[in-house]
Order: structure tokens, then sequence, then C-alpha cells
């Protein structure tokens, strides 16, 4: 069964390829939604998929890409919007 998390990550994730490596992780456990910088320094995902591999990706979304240095990951189930892949928003 296909799940929905609306995710939000802060710390020192912005400047440090976040948003880059979140797409080649979702596309690597096959997860759709999209990843964008929100003003406040964050970064703000929606991910859909099956438990699992939502589960791996918030585990992923705790550490992040190299230089990042996460503080927090509050994410929260949401509606299914049934995203056609996974993209990267400006």
């Amino acid at each position: 069964m296909i799940k929905h998390f609306n995710i939000t990550v802060s710390g020192k994730v912005q400047g440090v390829f976040y948003r880059a490596s979140t797409k080649h992780k979702a596309e690597e456990l096959g997860i759709t939604g999209f990843v964008k910088n929100m003003p406040n320094g964050s970064v703000y995902i929606e991910a859909e998929g099956q438990m699992p591999q939502l589960s791996a990706l918030i585990d992923w979304c705790k550490i992040g890409p190299t230089h990042a240095k996460v503080e927090n990951v509050h994410f929260v189930p949401d509606d299914v919007m049934d995203f056609k892949g996974f993209e990267i928003k400006h």
C-alpha cells in the first residue's frame, strides 16, 4: 500500500547538495515526490512509496549527504498524490 509523508529537515541542509542527494536516494528506493529548499533554511520533502522504502528514506534524511548537519527530521502522513517521479523544485 502506497503511503505519503511530508518531511521537514532542519539544520545545515542548504548549500550541501541535500536536494540532489535526496533525489538520488529517493530514486534508488523507488520513491516518488519532490524536494525543495524553504525560506527558513530547512528542506521540505513530499515522498510516496511503500512503508519500508519510506522508512529507509526517513532514516537517510536524519544523516543526509556528507556536509549536512541535520538537527531535526519531522514527518507526518498525508493524502497520496500519485506523483509520477521525483523532482527537485526551485
